[in-house]
């Protein structure tokens, strides 16, 4: 293969050009906000699952007073924030950034190893999370562990800690503008993503990225045909974060935050009673709404956006005969900000995730071994500024800007069709979990033995992991107690193990992932008809 195999994708000729998107994105979020909520400071900003409602000027002045206390008791540059998708979770950000610190989004979900690995990652100073949220999620024993590399501090105690001249100080700061100016190239989020060896990866999002996306979003979506958004999808994740409260915010559109995406029957509920146009979920989330919700709870929406795994199309047919609106399949990365494409209601492709957003280009490179496709490489002004490095703590810049997503893709009419992954990552329920984990696992358990982890669709949801070995009798409690004894979640865990003569390899000498996740998908369909 040559660099004539190579397809180029210059940006498209319609929609924002990328000097365009540029110069709208130039700017800070807290600016953003703060300038919309000069325009609307009696509109309501956002409403959490406590039902509690913000208007733009009561989030404000939350925001000013507790940047104050977070200076006064964080001395470092770098902020954890521990909380669910809700009303605590943006004045914990938006406060942070208020204070001149960069706030680091932390997976809760994500068990005390990895994220005590992303705390030492990024040098996280301290973390803020809340005791309701602690006591809800059962979060002791993470909170316990964490505190051994930063301390913890609880939204609920820092309140106490509000002086009277924080509060003066917060009903001047947004009329008088008291609050710092960011560069619009300085980071603006640390969201933390498993990497090739099992660790978390820490990408750096700057406030560039995350506007730049919303101009995208808003220029590729009819996103002026709804004024509340609905968002039960976690804030450490930049889906959550970026378009599930970024946007709507510094846009003047309300935000429904719900604390998690489980709870069906209550997210169903909300949407019915919040009046919620738009929706933010996963396909297997939004098949859980559609079926617990009550004729007509749903139908205020105008359209829902899913990533993070196939939409169905018996999920269409389900949400728009029963609801009458539209299921758009979407396409991202954690490393832009998220989106890269998305179809539009007007124009849906099944099988596709939409044309390329407005203002990226990108390079379909040949992968040796797979015919039908090819690995995707994305530039534009929603790409990441890099990967902190684990040793140094700096960021570590993009060659020349591209940003390899380690995604294979293929082109239908200017539509992208996603046929897999080579990042070596499975998505299980939404969560990005690493193959390579699974294989070091197993490593550890069988070491004279070789493995090759592959993902493969799921009968129920999403993906499964399927773990080729060639450990002759591979006893999966094993396995199992080997993941306990290093606190790694249970979606690690195979859902099967298959015992091979030999797992393939390349000439090389490397294993070979596409030839291994061709025989994982082969032997668990023959085990399935057998």
């Amino acid at each position: 293969m040559t660099d004539t195999d190579t397809i180029h994708i210059p940006p498209r000729a319609d929609g924002p050009t990328l000097d365009a998107v540029h110069k709208g994105a130039g700017r800070s979020i807290l600016s953003a906000f703060l300038k919309q909520a000069k325009a609307t400071p009696n509109a309501v900003a956002l409403e959490d699952g406590d039902k509690r409602v913000l208007t733009y000027k009561d989030l404000t002045r939350a925001i000013a007073a507790f940047s104050r206390v977070i200076r006064r008791r964080i001395a470092g540059d770098t902020v954890g924030v521990l909380l669910p998708s809700s009303a605590g979770a943006a004045i914990a950000y938006f406060a942070t950034l208020a204070a001149g610190k960069t706030p680091a989004m932390l997976n809760f979900t994500a068990g005390p190893a990895a994220i005590t690995a992303a705390c030492r990652i990024a040098g996280i100073d301290g973390v803020l999370s809340a005791h309701r949220f602690v006591e809800v999620a059962k979060a002791e024993a993470l909170v316990e562990a964490i505190g051994a590399e930063a301390p913890v501090l609880m939204l609920e105690d820092l309140r106490k800690e509000v002086s009277t001249l924080d509060k003066a100080f917060a009903a001047a700061a947004g009329p008088l503008s008291l609050f710092p100016r960011h560069d619009p190239d300085a980071a603006a989020a640390i969201v933390f993503t498993s990497g090739s060896e099992g660790d978390p990866k820490a990408v750096v999002l700057t406030h560039r990225n995350f506007l730049a996306n919303a101009i995208q979003i808003e220029a590729a979506l009819p996103v002026e045909r709804a004024r509340i958004f609905f968002n039960p999808l976690p804030v450490f994740h930049s889906y959550g974060l970026g378009p599930g409260m970024i946007l709507p915010l510094v846009t003047g559109r309300k935000v429904v935050f719900h604390p998690s995406p489980l709870r069906a029957r209550e997210v169903a509920e909300r949407i019915h009673d919040t009046q919620a146009n738009i929706l933010l979920a996963t396909d297997t989330f939004l098949r859980q709404y559609a079926r617990a919700g009550d004729p007509g709870s749903l139908s205020s929406l105008h359209f829902a956006v899913c990533g993070a795994e196939r939409v169905r199309p018996e999920t269409r047919e389900l949400v728009h005969s029963r609801y009458g609106f539209r299921v758009l399949e979407g396409y991202g990365v954690t490393e832009t900000a998220p989106v890269l494409s998305a179809n539009h209601p007007d124009d849906i492709r099944d099988g596709t995730v939409g044309p390329l957003f407005p203002a990226l280009e990108a390079k379909l490179v040949p992968v040796e071994g797979l015919d039908d496709g090819k690995k995707l490489l994305v530039r534009g002004p929603n790409v990441m500024a890099g990967y902190l490095d684990p040793a140094t703590r700096k960021v570590v810049p993009l060659p020349d800007g591209w940003h390899d997503t380690g995604d294979i893709v293929a082109l239908e009419d200017g539509f992208l069709v996603i046929k897999g992954r080579l990042k070596r990552f499975a998505k299980i329920g939404g969560e990005m979990t690493s193959l390579v984990t699974v294989e070091n696992l197993a490593g550890k358990v069988w070491p004279q033995s070789l493995h090759a982890a592959a993902a493969v669709p799921g009968v129920r949801r999403g993906e499964m992991i399927v773990l080729l070995t060639e450990e002759e009798n591979p006893e999966p409690e094993a396995l199992h107690a080997q993941m306990k004894a290093d606190g790694v979640p249970e979606r690690f865990l195979p859902t099967r193990i298959i015992p091979v003569p030999a797992v393939p390899v390349l000439g090389t000498g490397k294993t070979d992932f596409v030839g291994a996740t061709k025989m994982a998908r082969r032997l668990t369909e023959d085990m399935r008809a057998a």
